[in-house]
């Protein structure tokens, strides 16, 4: 959410496309998809936290390296190398929450892990927005490095404790004996490359370029090559029976999929649109923006005893529900927008994904044995993480759909030849957050699947 309200400040530094502009932040959820589930494997293997803290330790050189990034494919490609520190600590974190909370309190737990990460969404655009009003852009990655230096000397200490080890046996979350499938990653990767690329770039390509194609052809192929190797391989990369087997599971995390294909892009195009098109500076728009992780934060754990006491279904449901209703309302703000409207679409966002994500995430791990924990918060964390990826990509490609390559170069640079491309922006974003809401009510059927009492 940092980079999110920057994007129009960076564009101009950077010299930055809009596509350019995409692939900074599609590219830190792709790699940190790619590397969900064979961390979680390998998790399992070497131990929770020395893996976790080997991710926060990748995430912070790459913040580092982020901030002296001199062009555009230069940060992408560091972007992505970031991203993968980010997929080691989302592999590794909530399976550690589930190991230490008993089953009766894990919606709490999970809710509480939920709500740390609300936290950082809810700094993100402000602190952001002051960055880049105040001061240089390259900030915006360094503000991490502090962060990154706690964690890791109280990770460090936490890991070096006898009891923290014998827990770790005890709970059943370290395994050995069970190889990588390198196969099945690189196919997952190829899979996950072939979906987003052409998404990014057929608002310059077109629907029908032999590009965007052949691209999404080869997403099908790669698509049925990978389940169809998983399915043969003794120790696959993905068990596939905990989809096709667990009800539960498999619309838990179908759910999440959807969830995040419809929301993770709010905050990155909502930047663009306020600044670009309403006139906003980075430091108002990072406020505006404060409004649905502030609800996330406040909810977060209120929906997540909920869910214990009553199941995952309803909340879990009406959370999606609330997501489809406040993203519609984005889609049919007037122009200018009033500022009370975008505060209030983005408040009832907030409070579907708060009555959301703990309760899905709890129905999620406790649908799996102990010994697949890790397994499954790998799973999860890639269909999390691929509806991100689905979401700056398919919402970008819609948003930008009336821009064409000359919009898409100056729609950042703030040049006469930029007002066009700022009103065709907006006419695109409406577009982007109707089809988002679309998501959202599909993601509410899905949920309905999981059974009235999952937990």
């Amino acid at each position: 959410t940092v980079v999110a309200v920057s994007l129009p400040t960076l564009g101009p530094a950077l010299q930055l496309t809009y596509s350019e502009a995409l692939w900074v932040q599609a590219a830190y959820v792709l790699t940190m998809s790619v590397f969900l589930i064979p961390v979680g494997r390998l998790a399992d293997k070497h131990g929770l936290m020395r893996f976790y803290l080997i991710g926060v330790g990748i995430f912070g050189i790459f913040s580092v390296a982020c901030a002296l990034a001199f062009s555009g494919p230069f940060l992408i490609v560091v972007r992505c190398l970031q991203g993968a520190g980010a997929g080691f600590m989302a592999a590794t974190s909530p399976a550690l929450v589930t190991a230490v909370f008993p089953p009766s309190e894990r919606g709490r737990g999970l809710g509480l892990n939920a709500m740390a990460g609300y936290l950082g969404l809810m700094a993100g655009p402000p602190i952001g927005g002051l960055i880049v009003s105040h001061t240089s852009w390259r900030w915006i990655f360094l503000v991490n490095v502090p962060l990154v230096a706690i964690v890791l000397a109280n990770g460090w200490r936490l890991m070096g404790t006898e009891r923290h080890d014998r827990a770790s046996a005890r709970q059943g979350t370290v395994v050995t004996g069970r190889p990588l499938d390198w196969t099945g990653t690189a196919l997952l990767a190829a899979v996950l490359v072939t979906l987003l690329v052409p998404l990014i770039s057929v608002p310059f390509w077109g629907w029908l370029s032999p590009l965007t194609l052949g691209l999404l052809g080869g997403f099908l192929v790669l698509l049925g090559a990978f389940v169809a190797f998983e399915r043969r391989v003794s120790d696959p990369l993905l068990n596939l029976d905990l989809v096709i087997k667990n009800r539960v599971f498999a619309a838990g995390t179908m759910a999440a999929l959807l969830n995040y294909a419809a929301v993770y892009g709010i905050s990155t195009f909502t930047a663009v649109f306020l600044q670009i098109s309403e006139g906003y500076t980075a430091q108002d728009a990072g406020l505006l923006l404060l409004t649905q992780p502030f609800f996330m934060v406040a909810l977060s754990a209120v929906f997540g005893r909920l869910s214990d006491r009553i199941g995952s279904q309803i909340p879990a449901t009406a959370g999606m529900l609330l997501v489809a209703a406040g993203t519609a309302q984005l889609g049919l703000l007037p122009s200018p927008a009033p500022i009370w409207r975008v505060i209030v679409a983005l408040a009832v966002v907030g409070v579907g994904m708060a009555a959301f994500s703990s309760p899905n995430t709890s129905s999620v791990m406790g649908a799996v044995k102990r010994s697949e924990l890790s397994l499954a918060s790998g799973f999860l964390g890639t269909m999390r993480t691929a509806g991100q990826g689905v979401s700056v990509a398919l919402l970008g490609a819609i948003a930008a759909s009336g821009l064409g390559p000359t919009g898409g170069r100056v729609l950042f640079l703030g040049e006469a030849a930029s007002e066009a491309a700022a009103l065709s922006f907006s006419d695109g974003y409406r577009t982007a957050m109707l089809v988002a809401a679309g998501l959202a009510v599909a993601g509410a059927l899905v949920s309905l699947v999981r059974g009235p009492r999952s937990k």
